[in-house]
């Protein structure tokens, strides 16, 4: 008699490590920058429910506020992300245009409909590396200064940033173009860190600049997480109205590119392209383009 209790008992923790999920699901890490696009993860969701996710609820919280995103396969409309918000292959967490604001927690939950949880939660926690100048609308000249700022947006409880981010091997720096970091001792550049979770690089711009990047970058225990460079670019040489007389804009642009793991390609600049920059104006030669006004973006 005490073997059959002893099965029972058995065959009761097998059933309920099934229902719940006992064995537990690793928690994830995800880097990105800031206008990029994000997939995040549900490692618990269940293959019999796909494709329609309809036991799959999203749910997001971070300091500030915990919200639902997605209740049994369906976004919430009375979100401020439900524009950005879409389901992916096994029920993954699509977001587009990632801003500093969607750093946080994110847990994947697995439901019966009007019964008890399946699995464990899989939580995904998103950290978010924002970029910022001081040129983004002011005009700027070689010799002037100009203050680039890069910032990790992370979920910590318990400790400050600083013990938070190095407990896991988390560091943000500076490089130049060539990928050495950029240290104090660098006597072009003031590099202050008031936090390790942010960074501010200061110098001042000189004419041979044109072309000239700076990377902030974001690794974890010496492997790339995620970037964003600040490029300085001249326009070429471009031909008169009359396209008889070759003309040269003495006209400076600031670029800002965001990327995760490998830096993007920038495209020719162009009075009529659908992107904005921040300008360094010299001294004007004859006839120009009307180029916008004074614009800094993150593209």
């Amino acid at each position: 008699m005490a073997d059959k209790c002893h099965l029972c008992l058995l065959g009761l923790i097998f059933l309920s490590s099934l229902l719940t999920g006992t064995s537990g699901v690793d928690d994830v890490h995800v880097f990105i920058s800031s206008g990029e696009d994000v997939r995040l993860p549900c490692n618990n969701a269940l293959h019999n429910a796909l494709p329609d996710c309809n036991s799959t609820t999203w749910n997001y919280n971070n300091r500030h506020s915990a919200v639902e995103l997605i209740n049994s396969g369906i976004k919430k409309k009375d979100t401020e992300r439900h524009e950005r918000l879409s389901l992916g292959s096994n029920c993954s967490l699509n977001i587009k245009n990632i801003t500093k604001e969607d750093y946080g927690s994110y847990s994947c939950q697995q439901w019966i409909k009007d019964g008890p949880k399946l699995r464990t939660d899989a939580r995904v926690y998103l950290h978010v590396l924002d970029f910022s100048s001081s040129s983004s609308q002011t005009e700027i000249s070689p010799g002037s200064s100009v203050s680039l700022s890069c910032q990790l947006y992370s979920l910590y409880t318990g400790v400050s940033c600083d013990d938070w981010i190095q407990s896991k091997g988390i560091e943000v720096f500076w490089v130049n173009q060539a990928g050495v970091k950029l240290t104090i001792s660098d006597s072009r550049y003031q590099i202050s860190a008031p936090g390790h979770c942010i960074i501010t690089l200061n110098t001042t711009l000189l004419n041979e600049d044109d072309n000239r990047e700076w990377r902030c970058e974001v690794t974890q225990r010496n492997q790339l997480k995620a970037s964003a460079t600040f490029t300085v670019r001249k326009p070429g040489v471009r031909r008169a109205p009359d396209d008889s007389v070759e003309q040269t804009d003495d006209v400076t642009y600031t670029e800002v590119t965001v990327n995760k793991k490998e830096q993007a390609k920038n495209s020719k600049v162009r009075c009529d392209d659908e992107v904005t920059y921040a300008s360094i104006r010299g001294a004007e030669a004859g006839a120009q383009e009307n180029c916008s006004p004074l614009y800094a973006s993150v593209n």
